[in-house]
């Protein structure tokens, strides 16, 4: 009878295994102990568009993705939201589904709130709407945008309509582009159907300034200089609506 009281009172002196403190999760989710937090009365928010545009079919899990369905009720809360003054688009991406990519853009070209966008790494395909659809955009100088025509992937019906439809959907993509940034129709298609650009493709990659130079991008920047433009997008905004209530 001892014997079990001793074992007993000694399982309680173990000290029992601790659960993993804050530190700790900071370091197993995030590499690192500081992280900056944004702060509470922060009027920019954030939205950052990576991996692929993920639209009505489902991506195998290891693809990154940022689903369009995450997206839209952002962009709508980011309207109705008084304390946002103005968005900030961070993208890098390889583009993805077309109609998605119209979606996101026709949203944010639509707000009634500044925007700035910026390019790191590739906004290629149907991210190069979503770059322009912004007031002004950015693009890092090493960033790359690939610009070719629409495919469709999968069973076609290999008829004359099937041909005609694709070619609407991408004289939406061509309008949209050219409504919302400096570049020419007729440039934009030579760019889109160039031959010999690309290895395996019709198309062409532009980088960093080359894309300023078409008219495609405004400028050459980074995280700083889309910030303060941003703030000065603001600033101008809250200058017109005061003369308003004058």
């Amino acid at each position: 009878m001892t014997d079990n009281n001793d074992q007993h009172n000694a399982e309680e002196q173990q000290p029992k295994e601790d659960k993993p403190s804050g530190l700790m999760e900071k370091i197993q989710a995030l590499g690192q102990t500081n992280v900056p937090q944004l702060s509470q009365d922060s009027t920019i928010h954030c939205l950052t568009i990576v991996g692929q545009i993920e639209g009505h079919l489902q991506l195998p899990p290891q693809n990154k993705t940022t689903k369009y369905e995450h997206l839209i009720p952002q962009i709508v809360a980011i309207e109705q939201n008084p304390k946002i003054e103005g968005v900030l688009v961070i993208l890098n991406t390889v583009g993805g589904d077309v109609e998605a990519g119209l979606a996101i853009s026709e949203m944010l070209a639509s707000l009634s709130k500044p925007t700035v966008s910026l390019v790191l790494g590739g906004g290629h395909s149907i991210g190069v709407p979503i770059a322009v659809s912004c007031d002004y955009s950015y693009i890092a100088e090493t960033a790359t945008m690939t610009i070719h025509p629409i495919r469709l992937t999968g069973l076609v019906i290999g008829v004359p309509q099937t041909f005609e439809y694709l070619d609407k959907m991408q004289e939406r993509v061509v309008k949209f582009v050219t409504k919302h940034s400096k570049i020419s129709e007729e440039e934009f298609k030579d760019l889109m159907f160039a031959k010999g650009n690309l290895t395996r493709d019709i198309g062409t990659n532009v980088i960093g300034m080359d894309a300023v130079t078409s008219g495609l991008i405004d400028g050459v920047g980074g995280i700083g200089e889309a910030m303060t433009k941003l703030n000065e997008l603001i600033d101008l905004k809250k200058e017109e609506n005061e003369g308003m209530v004058q």
